[in-house]
């Protein structure tokens, strides 16, 4: 896999001016972009089909969860954007509805386990039991059983999912920050390089990029990193 294949740009802004000057910005340096609730909710479901389109890959960052007629029907209109990858919570039910609603398509399903803004004391505020750890690994378990194509994780529980998932399923990484660059309010972050050593497939970039005085610059290097480290 390319280098500029693994990173993945979050385009999180507000409008779609800005992220179309983002993206105009970093021209050839990355080719791999994810819309999430922000910009989708401000017309960014027609700018990933305009990126799509303009022979970028998208990723549809929408984490579906819902009864799983609706999370199917959603899943199939999002199928015929084009994308890449959606993302879903992983939920059982949720992740099978979506699997078989994607099924015959060139989308892939991302299941997400545990947000990386959570630690264990998020989860024990939930209600939940388990920790952030054996959560993502009992999540990580249910998905690979389901047929799940990825799975959004931190970089940290990369290395103790690939055995469990082996390597046909995709690990992609939020919470990723160049060294020296602020973790803003990610609580499980690691950088380019450690993260590909741990065993990400991709990694998913908002801030470091979007907001460097040179995006293009900041694209470019993470990538190189991502080179150097594969």
């Amino acid at each position: 896999m390319d280098a500029r294949d693994r990173l993945i740009i979050a385009l999180d802004v507000p409008t779609v001016a800005q992220a179309e000057a983002t993206v105009a910005r970093i021209g050839d340096a990355a080719c791999f972009y994810k819309v999430g609730y922000q910009l989708a909710f401000a017309g960014g479901l027609d700018f990933a089909r305009a990126l799509i389109a303009a022979r970028h890959k998208v990723f549809i960052d929408l984490k579906l969860h819902d009864i799983g007629n609706t999370v199917a029907k959603g899943v199939e209109n999002i199928a015929k954007l084009g994308a890449t990858f959606l993302t879903v919570h992983a939920y059982p039910q949720t992740m099978q509805a979506a699997v078989e609603a994607a099924r015959g398509s060139s989308l892939k399903i991302l299941a997400v386990t545990v947000l990386t803004s959570y630690d264990d004391n998020d989860l024990a505020a939930a209600g939940y039991k388990s920790g952030v750890r054996e959560t993502v690994l009992l999540r990580a378990k249910q998905a690979r059983d389901l047929g799940i194509h990825g799975l959004v994780c931190s970089a940290e529980e990369a290395a103790a999912l690939r055995p469990v998932i082996g390597t046909d399923i995709a690990l992609v990484t939020p919470g990723i920050r160049p060294a020296g660059a602020a973790s803003g309010d990610q609580k499980r972050i690691m950088t380019p390089q450690k993260a590909i050593a741990a065993g990400a497939d991709h990694l998913v970039v908002g801030r470091p990029i979007v907001e460097a005085a040179d995006p293009r610059a900041a694209a470019a290097a993470i990538v190189a990193e991502i080179r150097d480290a594969g």
